[in-house]
């Protein structure tokens, strides 16, 4: 079953990209995130969104490329945007707060107001300028190595669409298996029984001394929260292993 994905006020707006496989690989991390606005701004090359490296690196999110809008400021980007938020460095003299993606967005999310929320990334050579940053309202850090942390744009908005995404819910996880079918506990004891038999038979359990091996293994086995399918299989091998001592071909 697939979760229904909602409308979402979120726009991811990209400032001079150079490589056409940026665009596409943009566009399939926001769909595979639910998201669907992508607004690109003086783009390197006008007809960027119908290249054949992007659409290729779009893999099956062209619908997000057809809906795309390229304009020629960050200005008409964030018409009816009220809250953008900056992926660079603060500026030194002064900028918007710097905040993380886990806590600034969790705290976006759970924020009372409404926003319309942009994710502004920059060239991949230059980043933002200072100008275009001073009109977001935060500037997002993402933790990486201290020795190594350059991210390639798409991965970068990958990191934040995902992280926005668990901010507001997430999606359910489905998964592809039934339940498993767990054995009762008379299976258990029925498995015990022919196990009995088999270490009796292999000269491993002494029935006039046996201890405490039958009620460890009882614990072991209550512990393993066995499946009916792996009950058949320990009773099976039990079953060879009394065929075998008694000379029989196991069946």
């Amino acid at each position: 079953m697939i979760s229904e994905v909602k409308p979402d006020p979120t726009r991811f707006i990209l400032i001079g990209t150079s490589h056409p496989g940026n665009v596409g690989a943009a566009a399939r991390a926001m769909k595979v995130m639910g998201f669907s606005e992508l607004v690109l701004v003086r783009p390197r090359f006008e007809d960027v969104l119908v290249q054949e490296e992007t659409v290729a690196m779009a893999s099956g999110a062209a619908d997000i490329l057809v809906r795309a809008r390229v304009v020629d400021t960050l200005a008409d980007a964030l018409d009816d945007v009220t809250y953008a938020i900056a992926t660079a460095m603060t500026p030194r003299d002064f900028g918007p707060a710097t905040i993380t993606p886990r806590e600034g967005l969790a705290a976006l999310a759970r924020s009372e107001a409404a926003h319309k929320v942009a994710f502004v990334f920059g060239s991949e050579r230059y980043g933002m300028a200072n100008d275009d940053v001073y009109r977001c309202h935060a500037v997002m850090s993402i933790p990486t190595n201290p020795s190594y942390g350059s991210l390639n744009l798409a991965q970068a908005l990958q990191v934040l669409a995902y992280e926005w995404r668990q901010a507001q819910g997430g999606f359910a996880v489905e998964s592809r298996t039934p339940d498993p079918e767990l054995a009762s506990g008379q299976a258990v004891q029925g498995a015990l029984a022919h196990w009995q038999k088999a270490l009796v038979d292999i000269g491993f359990l002494d029935p006039a001394a046996p201890k405490k091996l039958m009620p460890r293994l009882n614990q072991l086995l209550n512990r393993a929260q066995l499946r009916q399918e792996e009950i058949h299989i320990l009773r099976g091998i039990a079953k060879a292993l009394s065929d075998r001592c008694r000379g029989q071909t196991p069946s």
